[in-house]
């Protein structure tokens, strides 16, 4: 109930964000129900029914991948002060936020399940003249648990993923010693803990038996004279030396690993362009010209990308801060290395999705008919990873948002923000749209040349 109070109360981009996971819901779990239509109708050909399933694994990742970037930029579900006191934690809020997903992928499964009834002539006569009657099995009952429990996948993956990705994580240092027992024990910082006045459970100090316990509160500090000079506390090792530049942010790690992996997806796809002589598998659309290992290899690259988007970011950032920057350019870079990350990642795997595109369609002829699935299960996974993509540019917005009201407080004119912002989308689309182009010119090359 709360989390419908809280979907219902919040603001209208957010509402449009869970939306957009609704219908992104929808469109998986109608992959998924057009599935097993072919199985119904197909009864002996189940190899072709499970490769069509296997296909519908990229949607649903893209589907769960959109649906978690959905769930961290939700500011009703954001740790605030005050929550904790009516039982609002990190847990509680965590467990909210995934309830909610739930909700938005149960509604836009229910969607696809009432579309897909109608396209069947369940509900009404069938449309389109029984034209889609191949992938829907019309002639044959609907088994409607098979039916509720490929729908319940997309929901019951999403949450699952809200979760592990939101859960609670212990900051408090590892040195300090751990609590001793629920009620009334030692905390971390070794003094006793008393969880109220009477203590957690409403105990009263008691006269008679044995004589209360009571800590002796430290004595007041004397305040300061009126002309007396503040103070400072110094809790921590200070640098004297003005001139030092800042400690370095810390690089991210992916990069070695993202070019060590495209570039064994790349090998993959050589080694299956000359082994020729293996079965080929059947692709979206009905393309069946490549083998299993090109396949492979285009995982592996798409894998690649995902991991070098940040490294990648991290790396522009640095160039725009190369040759005697100004602020502009300083500015800009430092953003991109504070957010490599956050950013990086959905890039890279809007990268691979394009590089993928690019490559499928370099390998059907211009005047080959695509058909009605395979578009949408492209337009699915390529509008899932943009939206994925402009989420986290307002979750990295939202992180800055203290900053950039810092800057404008100090007298930074707007001008100079919004400069800084085009020239970071500038300088990511002169990196990243030369190496997508690259990258797919080689995944297409071993089916191109057979």
């Amino acid at each position: 109930m709360l989390a419908l109070r809280l979907t219902r109360g919040s603001h209208p981009a957010v509402q449009l964000r869970r939306l957009l996971v609704a219908v992104a819901s929808a469109g998986t779990g109608f992959l998924l129900l057009c599935t097993l239509g072919y199985a119904m109708g197909h009864p002996d050909s189940p190899a072709a029914a499970a490769l069509r399933l296997a296909w519908c694994a990229t949607p649903l990742a893209a589907t769960v991948y959109f649906a978690v970037a959905v769930a961290r930029t939700d500011p009703a579900t954001k740790p605030r002060p005050g929550l904790s006191a009516i039982g609002l934690g990190p847990g509680r809020l965590m467990a909210i936020s995934a309830t909610t997903t739930a909700l938005a992928c149960t509604l836009g499964s229910m969607l696809a399940l009432l579309f897909f009834l109608h396209l069947r002539g369940d509900l009404t006569g069938m449309p389109f003249d029984g034209a889609a009657a191949e992938f829907l099995a019309s002639g044959t009952p609907l088994p409607l648990p098979a039916a509720l429990t490929l729908l319940a996948v997309v929901p019951v993956t999403a949450s699952v993923s809200v979760a592990l990705t939101l859960r609670p994580k212990d900051t408090s240092p590892k040195s300090a010693p751990r609590s001793y027992g629920r009620f009334g024990a030692y905390g971390r910082s070794g003094t006793r803990e008393t969880f109220g006045t009477y203590g957690r459970f409403g105990a009263h100090l008691r006269t008679g038996g044995r004589k209360a316990e009571i800590e002796e509160t430290p004595a007041p500090a004397p305040e300061p004279a009126a002309d007396a000079e503040p103070t400072a506390t110094v809790t921590g090792p200070v640098d004297l030396d003005p001139t030092r530049p800042p400690a370095p942010r810390e690089v991210p790690k992916g990069l070695p690993w993202g070019v060590a992996v495209l570039a064994a997806g790349l090998a993959v796809e050589a080694y299956a362009n000359r082994t020729a002589d293996t079965d080929g598998l059947s692709m979206p659309g009905g393309h069946a010209g490549g083998p299993a290992g090109v396949l492979a290899g285009w995982v592996l690259t798409a894998l690649g990308l995902a991991f070098a988007g940040p490294g990648l970011t991290h790396l522009c950032g640095r160039l725009l801060q190369a040759v005697r920057p100004g602020a502009l350019r300083l500015l800009a870079g430092r953003v991109l290395m504070e957010e490599a990350t956050r950013i990086g990642r959905p890039l890279g795997v809007v990268c691979a999705v394009a590089s993928g595109a690019y490559a499928m369609t370099a390998l059907y002829d211009t005047d080959a008919a695509v058909g009605p699935l395979t578009t949408l299960g492209t337009l699915l996974v390529a509008g899932c990873t943009v939206a994925t993509l402009l989420t986290a540019a307002v979750e990295a917005r939202q992180a800055r948002a203290d900053t950039t009201a810092a800057l404008v407080r100090l007298g930074a004119p707007a001008t100079v923000l919004r400069s800084a912002a085009a020239l970071r989308a500038g300088a990511l689309l002169a990196l990243f749209v030369p190496l997508t182009v690259v990258i797919a010119e080689l995944a297409a090359l071993p089916l191109a040349h057979r």
